[in-house]
């Protein structure tokens, strides 16, 4: 193997002053085709380059070429890693936005002043020479670029296309269309990028949670520091509003923290010393000193911005699907324009100059960019809206399969139930109450370890029984204790000893579903706990809401058949498969997507990451192991199981907006192209299928923010 080629390196760039996707989409083809260059992704909504090359530093000379060739304002600079956009680059945004709407306004002043004059019948040789100043004004910016890129070679770009257009309705003297369609394709550009850097915005600034600075303690005093300059096992302050900066552990101070910005779970959580916290998270109520243990490239913050942003990068296949399209519609269409503007007239004997203002129109729509621009900017939207919610989407072929998933399979524990042990059931015989026997079992348990011992022990405190010490106890492996307390032998554990000790269980119920623990009181039968897994709260509502969609639900555990079927039974899932081993999950999960289709599977567990890798989705939640959370497609940060629909929900949206914007496009396109056919050519009708059609597109694609 070649040494340059042992190391694959790959860096993030900025296109500064990229604004037009279509553009975009074009520089991504020729970086591609670049020697050294292994993979190139552009992501028009957060304006990157991701690039994977051998040398990408001796390549930058031609990327900024390329990308100059393609948008001349485009400058190709290196992201920095704690980057965020500051004050002065915001200004200068607003001053650049507010050049734009001044040039834009006094254009549409004059325009309108001709309009009025001519009208009135002032002379058209003194109209022209304002329609001529007023177009210039409008279109200068337009033509010097058509010029530019002329020179390259770019004969089917929008500048030059509408510069054609514009130009050839002043040489069939319509000279009002000329510059009322420069103004409105003006205007069209303004509010688009006005749409499309709001959704940008809205969307980075949700997610971008990174802190500029820190409160650091050195020794007694509190130093305001860059946040990237602070490294793990320093000292920081976070006080009561402030939002926690970097992971770490809490040393002093106890407060509540809303972690709503990551898990969207609105209830505040309890700290104290010792508790973990995550950056991002907000400080409620107290003040905290915090051990910080990941520096700021490591921190939750930083995780989930890089998350959203590769995902961004990550397209989907109906994405490429269109940018592969849009290679073959601008030229289809400026073909049809001249076919109309010469066939006509030619074979028909028609009038010149109807036909050629006909295919200036059809000039003036020929830009994709309406398609080009709205499918990834849903997709994003989609990211930013799951993102909101505590949902990780980790790409665009992520939310393409959810949206066509047939069936949801999900691991019990930790997923379906919280994971934990507590004391379900009391029964007993007519011989002994609910609490005497919870105070009695308690009692010889409070020194085992044993998390169902826990469990018993903390249902007596809750209930504030006394416990008695028993004067003898013994430990039997595999079945329970045996006990004497109060001068009564007590036998506390499983069927197998109360077979061992000739109790007799006729008057027991088996019934219920989790672990049983007998009690037997000299040797009689007393009364059993079920002490069982406690089912999430919002488990049932969130099964009916997957039915609702049509889709299947199915659970795999490795727990006891009646245990599962209990669990499956309270929340309603559809089918269940029980006393599993790991590598047993995967083959069940491959017998169910044969039978109803595409699946996603939801699991926490070290032991879930070969099912979730081998699901159509896979989906993580946030509290479970690190090896699952990384094989998976989707990660819940909220351990909620509405999580689960909710992203189904987003994925499904996404795909319909997507294809609303296709579909909504294309049929305004070939719409007006019929109506010019057919004799209602109008230009002003064009710029709405080019600009109108892409801001429509636009404002729909960030719809899916504002859904609840």
């Amino acid at each position: 193997m070649n040494n340059q080629n042992k190391h694959i390196n790959r860096k993030i760039y900025i296109l500064e002053n990229l604004g037009c996707a279509h553009c975009a989409a074009r520089m991504e083809e020729r970086i591609q085709s670049l020697s050294g260059v292994s993979a190139a992704t552009i992501t028009y909504t957060t304006r990157q380059l991701r690039l994977t090359a051998d040398n990408y530093d001796a390549l930058l000379p031609q990327i900024q070429s390329i990308c100059s060739s393609i948008e001349p304002d485009v400058v190709v600079v290196e992201r920095k890693p704690h980057e965020k956009k500051s004050a002065q680059e915001k200004i200068s945004e607003t001053k650049d936005s507010k050049k734009e709407a001044l040039a834009t306004g006094a254009g549409a002043a004059i325009f309108l002043l001709l309009v009025i004059l001519e009208h009135f019948g002032i002379n058209r040789m003194l109209t022209l020479a304002g329609f001529i100043i007023a177009y210039l004004i409008l279109g200068g910016k337009v033509l010097l670029k058509a010029l530019k890129n002329l020179t390259k070679g770019h004969v089917f770009d929008e500048n030059f296309l509408m510069s054609i257009a514009t130009i050839g309705a002043f040489a069939i003297h319509e000279y009002p269309e000329a510059v009322g369609v420069m103004l409105f394709y003006r205007i069209g550009g303004l509010f688009e990028d006005i749409a499309v850097n709001k959704s940008r915005s809205q969307i980075m600034d949700a997610i971008d949670m990174r802190p500029e600075t820190v409160n650091l303690i050195i020794g007694q005093e509190i130093q305001t520091v860059p946040a990237e300059e602070v490294l793990p096992d320093d000292i920081i302050l976070v006080r009561p509003g402030d939002r926690i900066p970097l992971d770490g552990v809490v040393l002093e101070g106890e407060s509540r923290i809303d972690t709503s910005a990551l898990t969207g779970e609105p209830v505040p959580v309890h700290v104290s010393r010792h508790s973990h916290v995550l950056s991002g998270c907000v400080n409620t109520s107290g003040q905290l000193k915090i051990l910080v243990e990941k520096a700021l490239d490591e921190s939750m913050v930083t995780r989930i911005l890089d998350s959203v942003e590769n995902a961004a990068a990550s397209k989907p296949k109906i994405d490429r699907f269109i940018t592969r399209f849009a290679h073959i519609y601008t030229p289809i269409v400026v073909l049809l324009a001249l076919a109309t503007a010469l066939l006509p007239p030619l074979l028909l004997n028609g009038d010149w100059n109807y036909w050629v203002y006909t295919a200036l129109s059809f000039l003036v729509m020929s830009c994709p960019c309406a398609l080009v621009l709205s499918v990834p900017l849903a997709f994003f939207s989609g990211i930013g809206a799951g993102s909101k919610k505590g949902i990780l989407f980790k790409g665009g072929l992520a939310l393409e399969a959810l949206s066509d998933i047939k069936a949801v399979v999900m691991d019990k524990t930790g997923t379906i139930t919280i994971g934990n042990f507590v004391l379900q059931n009391i029964i007993t015989t007519d011989n002994i109450k609910e609490n005497e026997l919870l105070q009695l079992a308690a009692s010889c348990e409070q020194i085992s370890t044993h998390p169902i011992a826990n469990s018993i022990v903390s249902a007596a405190k809750e209930k504030g029984l006394e416990l008695s010490k028993p004067s003898t106890l013994k430990e039997i492996a595999g079945e329970g204790i045996l006990a004497v307390l109060n001068g009564q032998v007590i036998l506390c554990g499983n069927r197998k000893l109360m077979e061992h000790h000739m109790v007799k269980l006729s008057s027991c119920q088996d019934d219920s579903f989790g672990t049983e623990v007998l009690i037997a009181i000299e040797g009689e039968y007393a009364g059993c706990m079920i002490i069982a897994d406690t089912i999430k709260p919002e488990a049932k509502s969130s099964v009916t809401a997957l039915k609702k969609r049509g889709i299947t639900t199915a659970m795999l555990t490795g727990d006891a058949q009646n245990s599962a079927e209990a669990v499956a039974s309270k929340t309603g899932i559809d089918e269940v498969y029980a006393r599993l081993l790991p590598h047993d999950k995967l083959s069940i999960l491959q017998s169910i997507r044969k039978k109803h289709g595409s699946v996603m599977f939801v699991g926490d567990g070290i032991n879930d990451a070969p099912v979730l890798a081998g699901a159509d989705v896979g989906a993580a939640m946030g509290s479970g192991a690190d090896a699952a959370i990384e094989a998976a497609d989707v990660v819940f940060m909220t351990s909620s199981m509405e999580a689960i629909p909710d992203a189904i929900h987003i994925a499904d949206m996404a795909m319909k907006i997507s294809w609303q914007n296709i579909i909504f496009a294309l049929g305004i396109k070939i719409c007006v192209m019929i109506l010019g056919l057919c004799g209602f050519a109008s230009m002003w009708m064009a710029v709405f299928a080019d600009s109108g059609v892409a801001i429509l597109c636009v404002l729909n694609s960030i719809r899916v923010l504002y859904k609840k």
